[in-house]
């Protein structure tokens, strides 16, 4: 089942964590390897805490664990890393820098 979601990116605090163990480890990959949204999006997915799904759009494609978390329904948020950047394109509308907020992306449940 694919559903359209506006993905915004971010840092997180646990991430910050993560940073300081050092970008290979594993307190960072749990921080960056994760997708949130609503607990209304969820339950109309039939996602429960931790269950992976497959984020997609014309840039890329990713596969992680989604978990609730304080956000309106149909925004999906993910900390900025390597998995979110896959999600983020090269267009820089003449800006230098892709845009990391308002991505439209499909996601589907697996």
């Amino acid at each position: 089942m694919l559903n359209q979601f506006i993905l915004i990116t971010g840092r997180t605090s646990k991430q910050a964590i993560g940073m300081h163990k050092g970008k290979h480890s594993e307190t960072y990959r749990q921080a960056v390897v994760r997708a949130e949204m609503s607990g209304p999006d969820m339950e109309r997915l039939g996602l429960s805490e931790g269950q992976c799904v497959r984020i997609v759009n014309d840039s890329g494609r990713v596969e992680m664990p989604v978990f609730m978390a304080n956000l309106p329904d149909g925004m999906l948020f993910i900390p900025m890393g390597p998995e979110a950047n896959r999600l983020i394109g090269t267009d820089t509308q003449g800006k230098g820098m892709p845009s990391y907020k308002g991505q439209k992306v499909e996601v589907e449940t697996i």
